[in-house]
């Protein structure tokens, strides 16, 4: 057998016929854990789709046939195993939904929680950046996406196990995207203007008034309308709708 997946089905395989799911008896559920307590090394697949994770796990062990890998719906099922072993990491599969989503996020919690010697990964059918975040707040070691290979989901466990953290390419190349242009904007801002007068400037494009700007910079109020008048000659502007017109041009 190329590595082992064990859950509470057994698959007997007919020779020159289809596999056929026989569903254990509640009676053999008990020998069956005692086997998987047996080992000093699995991973803790938890999905409530019972066809996806069957898919997922045989994937897993046959891509690295060292795996062991125990699926569940969910950590109480697991709770009910009564399992002495703690997993060596916690693959949560969430499918379509957001991590976000404030269920979601509290068991990510709970999970991190429980096992606090074991990295917990997500893995999840979007590969958005604020997403991925959300679940390293909560205490994720890992994200992935299901746009990704079953070798490279593989990796990603094998980098959480070993203590790394694992984000997606695609993840890390939005968040170059999003700071590209702020970046760019910034560098064009240092070149026509002093450290303060770039905060200043940014305020005014964003329409903000010189109390606000000042009570946010812990200036006088008299501090900023010199940095203002300092900004309008340079960018030969005579009032400020000129002024947050010309900063808006500049940092297109």
């Amino acid at each position: 057998m190329i590595g082992q997946s064990l859950t509470g089905d057994k698959f007997i395989a007919e020779p020159g016929a289809r596999i056929i799911s026989v569903r254990t008896s509640d009676a053999l559920k008990p020998f069956i854990a005692a086997d998987i307590d047996e080992w000093e090394d699995y991973i803790l697949l938890i999905d409530s789709r019972a066809l996806d994770r069957e898919c997922l796990s045989k994937s897993l062990t046959e891509c690295d046939s060292a795996l062991h890998i125990v699926t569940v719906g969910s950590l109480d099922e697991w709770h009910m195993r009564n399992m002495e072993v703690l997993p060596s990491a916690v693959l949560f599969m969430i499918g379509g939904r957001k991590v976000s989503d404030a269920d979601v996020s509290a068991k990510i919690c709970a999970l991190v929680e429980r096992f606090q010697t074991s990295p917990v990964i997500v893995g999840a059918d979007g590969d958005e950046l604020a997403q991925l975040l959300h679940a390293l707040e909560c205490g994720a070691r890992g994200y992935i996406p299901t746009s990704v290979g079953i070798k490279v989901a593989a990796e990603a466990v094998a980098l959480a196990r070993a203590g790394g953290v694992f984000v997606p390419a695609s993840s890390l190349l939005a968040a170059k995207e999003a700071i590209a242009p702020v970046a760019s904007r910034n560098c064009c801002l240092d070149s026509l203007f002093t450290p303060r007068e770039v905060v200043v400037a940014e305020a005014l494009r964003r329409g903000k008034a010189n109390k606000i700007i000042a009570y946010e910079m812990d200036l006088c109020e008299s501090t900023v309308k010199v940095h203002i008048r300092n900004i309008m000659k340079k960018l030969n502007a005579t009032n400020r709708t000129e002024v947050a017109y010309k900063i808006r041009e500049l940092v297109r």
